[in-house]
């Protein structure tokens, strides 16, 4: 038994056990670099804090006893003046049309540029492949701009209403689809492609019968998801006079007392579409990702 106990650690034991302080140590570090970024955020998030409380108009910290004034205001008339809200439902159900069809309209033409972007973008499938890095950065463009930049932009150039708000929309939908789209393809099984390339395909007859087939059912759950959000951003920008139901609630906001019933009838129109959409692509981005 003194012989075994005596016995030296053979060499395998000696590299785990190396492997194992090597790996303590690594978490270590990681746990330290967390904390130590973690740490840096408060500091700024701190001196953020400070530099806006200097800045701001009113005190903020007083004002947060008063947050919940408006909202309770608003709440407390549209229960009193109940019985307007179909009436006010009905009124406004044309423009919740308009904004669901801004958001449609724009969501199908970004989708359809991001299709073609996002294909030139694609390291293996790109026609160009010297100008992905180029395809790359117009849609990281695309994406950096918000909607209402480009929305108040061509309302300066073009007038108000649902068009520019459609154009704002379709361009940031397809930088935020393209950049999916382009991961998508990326990851395509490349078999068919050089098959049809064998055969002497031009480039489109390879992504729309090679790639096209095997990315359709991730891009059109992608398609589906963005639809929401850009139903929010048609109603968004419709408070910059692009529209729609945005429009309606911004005026009711602006005349003040005795028209916030009219804002609980657009919110809960604008809650129950959210909802509706909401159900209904999950329901179908399910049925195009597992198949059932």
């Amino acid at each position: 038994m003194a012989d075994i106990a005596m016995t030296p650690p053979s060499a395998g034991q000696k590299e785990l056990g190396v492997r194992t302080a090597s790996y303590i140590a690594a978490t270590r570090r990681k746990q330290m670099y967390s904390g130590i970024l973690l740490l840096i955020f408060v500091l700024m998030m701190m001196s953020g804090f400070r530099i806006a409380e200097e800045r701001n108009a009113g005190d903020f910290l007083p004002g947060l006893r008063q947050f919940f004034s408006f909202p309770s205001e608003v709440v407390s008339e549209g229960w009193a003046n109940r019985a307007n809200i179909p009436g006010y439902v009905a009124q406004f159900f044309p423009s919740l049309v308009e904004t669901v069809n801004i958001a449609a309209v724009s969501t199908l033409i970004g989708a359809l540029a991001a299709a073609l972007v996002g294909l030139l973008a694609s390291r293996g499938l790109a026609r160009w492949p010297r100008l992905i890095p180029v395809f790359r950065r117009l849609l990281d463009a695309m994406r950096a701009i918000p909607e209402i930049v480009i929305a108040l932009l061509l309302i300066y150039i073009l007038g108000g209403g649902p068009v520019p708000a459609m154009i704002a929309i379709a361009f940031h939908t397809t930088g935020a689809l393209g950049k999916m789209f382009s991961e998508v393809a990326e990851n395509a099984d490349q078999k068919p492609v050089e098959g049809l390339t064998s055969v002497g395909a031009t480039w489109g007859q390879k992504m729309w019968l090679g790639v096209i087939p095997q990315v359709a059912p991730d891009w059109l759950s992608y398609v589906l998801q963005r639809f929401e959000v850009n139903v929010r951003a048609s109603a968004i920008l419709g408070f910059v006079g692009s529209g729609g139901i945005g429009y309606d609630l911004k005026i009711a906001m602006q005349w003040g007392g005795g028209k916030y019933d009219q804002v609980v009838a657009i919110f809960l129109m604008l809650f129950l579409t959210i909802v509706v959409i909401d159900q209904l692509s999950s329901r179908y981005r399910q049925k195009l990702v597992k198949g059932s």
